[in-house]
């Protein structure tokens, strides 16, 4: 069970052991959507955290409720989970960066499988 949730970082560190740093095989412009995607995640993530906090407050009657407030009201849950996710966000972002890097490098070749490992 302790190997399942440390399983990110062996791998990561296999692979700086062996050279092949998940990172490196990625280009940048993959790496910036991998980014992206990964705040995106959390911010997503965050809002629908947010929305039970407010469930059980009234709103007023004669200015309050009805189907705009809950259109607001939605789209102050998506803002919050936005500026905290691009603020340092809780931590989610990072990890699931780490996992989309592991993937994605998971399927690329290798410079020495490709011929370009200029360190041999």
């Amino acid at each position: 069970m302790i190997e399942a949730n440390l399983s990110p970082q062996i791998a990561m560190m296999n692979a700086k052991a062996n050279h092949t740093d998940p990172a490196r095989v990625l280009d940048s412009s993959t790496l910036k959507r991998i980014d992206e995607s990964a705040k995106e995640f959390e911010a997503i993530f965050i809002s629908e955290m947010i929305k039970p906090m407010f469930e059980g407050l009234e709103t007023d009657g004669m200015f309050g409720g009805g189907q705009g407030e809950e259109i607001f009201r939605n789209l102050m849950f998506q803002e919050f989970g936005n500026n905290i996710a691009n603020n340092n966000g809780v931590g989610i972002a990072d990890h699931v960066k780490e996992q989309l890097i592991r993937i994605q490098a998971k399927n690329m070749p290798t410079p020495r499988e490709t011929g370009t490992d200029f360190a041999k």
